[in-house]
């Protein structure tokens, strides 16, 4: 692979958050955006199961809702970002906020192929081992 064919990418973790005042989380997904190959994906894997463990009172279909929302936003289907260009999209994703999901900071990267990344991230970053 030459250094020609590697394209920067950004990425953060999509955390559930249940009780911003202690800032505990759990991973859940993994939002990529590589503008030079057109990418901005979610990959979700909630565990509600673990989340309901540590936290008893966590609303899981709530935080469901609001990760399929991540997942439109990246997609441009979510009616609160449609029509926006993937890079702003992605800025809106990843502002910070008070609220039961949230991202990560964002981080960086080259590579020649953002899907298998953004699989590779999923898997280290959120599926349990």
């Amino acid at each position: 692979m030459s250094p020609a064919e590697l394209v920067p990418y950004e990425w953060c973790t999509l955390r559930v958050v249940p009780r911003v005042e202690r800032g505990e989380l759990l991973n859940a997904g993994v939002v990529l955006l590589c503008p030079g190959r057109g990418v901005l994906e979610a990959a979700v894997a909630f565990d509600a199961e673990r989340a309901l463990a540590l936290w008893p009172g966590l609303d899981a279909a709530a935080v469901e809702r609001h990760l399929d929302a991540a997942v439109r936003v990246c997609a441009g289907t979510h009616p609160a970002t449609s029509g926006m260009p993937a890079g702003q999209r992605f800025r809106w994703l990843t502002a910070p906020r008070s609220t039961v999901v949230q991202t990560s900071p964002v981080h960086t990267g080259l590579t020649d192929d953002p899907d298998a990344v953004l699989q590779r991230l999923l898997t280290r970053m959120v599926l349990v081992p």
